[in-house]
């Protein structure tokens, strides 16, 4: 039995099951160390030594959280919801409700993309952004899976394809992988070999907007986490001054590379102006850590399972296993490539962190197979970016949780990880192996 399989398996029928993910991730993880025969105690050390790679991550998002509350004391999401709320009308008139749900979905998709590529902020917008238009949302009777599809493939497709801000880093990691593997290719490849496979996500956007989420939901208008009566209280100075801190936020985020930076720049902002009392900070913060908890214990052991799946050294045997499964079979052995990256991808929870370890194994079985450096590239960067989508750990499936849920209304696994699992990753994985077959 191959100890990542196994791992990856338990934690994905748990948490299927409705067993929370972090016991899912705890449990796979122990299971799996088990399994690759490293016991018990070396389990369980390298399980705790894992959980410090989530450490900044996790406070990045605390922090955040309440910069995300903070931001709600100003008055400034009521003033969108307002103004959002005059341009969708009333619930009855049909044909200004549809264009007005078209544009949301737009924007939406416009400002995922740019927090990937132009302003490389990554879900750094979500908390701000989403909570304020829950109840737009639920006006429009908005099915809250089309909204996490729409951030998820705005949170995945550009870096896939896209040379710039997290995609440089994404085609630099291909690249460099890969000559380090003795497979030189040139970082203008990259984009030319993950044409096809960002093409499979954009047909699953589409595919679960226009028909798989196009009916209306409903949701019960309830109070957002950070939201109080006392938010209807608000003045000109206040709205700005909350401008003002998310900007900042965005310049230390793109300069600095720290959501840590930019979330503590931003609250600096807010008391500095005195939009935020300074009396108000320890509730504040309070609260945003309770908001972006869930997604900073999921970060911490998903550090901590990915530590134990690659201690089992299981990942090597499972791509030997594969290789002497497919033989010459160029078609089979593109198919058996890139299921292994979904199985490694889906548990270590980061297509960056899975690359350096899927090149390394990938290479030299490509060349074995006879494929193409193109088709290698493909092979890679779509094996990476599989299960980025869909995966309960990734930051990818996190973040739109985190802001669709400020209200309690949204399950991770089930209105997140699920739908993005069925309309991206099966995508990835027909247009994957058909790059590999063409290139």
């Amino acid at each position: 039995m191959n100890a990542v399989l196994i791992a990856v398996l338990i934690m994905l029928i748990l948490s299927l099951s409705k067993v929370h993910v972090v016991l899912a991730l705890a449990i796979g993880a122990l299971v799996g160390g088990l399994i690759g025969g490293l016991g018990f105690e070396h389990t369980m050390a390298t399980f705790n030594e894992g959980l410090g790679g989530g450490a900044s991550v996790a406070l990045s998002y605390a922090l955040l959280g309440a910069f995300a509350v903070a931001v709600a004391r100003t008055g400034l999401p009521n003033v969108m919801v307002k103004f959002v709320i005059r341009l969708v009308g009333t619930k009855n008139d049909s044909q200004k409700a549809a264009l007005s749900k078209a544009l949301i979905f737009f924007l939406l998709t416009f400002v995922a993309c740019l927090s990937q590529n132009a302003v490389p902020i990554h879900i750094a917008f979500i908390p701000i952004l989403i909570p304020p238009i829950l109840q737009i949302l639920n006006e429009l009777g908005v099915d809250r899976r089309a909204i996490a599809t729409i951030l998820t493939f705005g949170l995945t497709a550009p870096y896939i394809f896209l040379p710039y801000g997290f995609g440089a880093l994404f085609h630099e990691i291909i690249a460099d992988n890969m000559n380090e593997n003795q497979l030189t290719i040139a970082l203008s490849d990259v984009p030319t070999a993950m044409l096809l496979p960002t093409i499979g996500l954009v047909v699953g956007l589409l595919i679960a907007v226009l028909f798989t989420y196009r009916k209306k939901r409903v949701y019960e208008n309830k109070p957002v986490i950070g939201s109080s009566e006392t938010n209807q209280d608000y003045t000109k100075w206040s709205v700005i001054s909350a401008v003002a801190a998310i900007l900042v936020t965005l310049v230390v985020q793109t300069a600095f590379e720290s959501m840590i930076a930019a979330a503590l720049s931003g609250l600096i902002v807010l008391f500095a102006t005195r939009s935020l009392k300074w009396k108000e900070a320890d509730g504040v913060v309070t609260e945003g850590m309770k908001m972006m908890a869930f997604i900073g214990f999921v970060m911490l052991t998903a550090s901590g399972f990915a530590a134990v799946i690659r201690e089992t050294g299981h990942v090597d045997l499972l791509v030997t296993q594969a290789t002497n499964m497919i033989g010459d079979n160029q078609a089979a052995a593109a198919l058996l490539m890139l299921i292994i990256g979904l199985f490694i991808t889906m548990g270590i929870g980061s297509s960056f962190a899975t690359i350096p370890i899927i090149a390394t194994l990938f290479v030299p079985l490509g060349i074995a197979a006879g494929f193409s450096p193109l088709a290698i590239i493909a092979l890679i960067g779509t094996a990476g970016a599989l299960g980025d989508a869909g995966a309960p750990a990734s930051d990818s499936t996190l973040g739109p949780t985190a802001g669709l849920n400020a209200d309690g209304q949204h399950n991770h696994i089930w209105d997140t990880c699920v739908p993005t699992f069925i309309h991206f990753n099966i995508p990835l994985l027909l247009f994957g192996w058909l790059a590999a077959m063409v290139l």
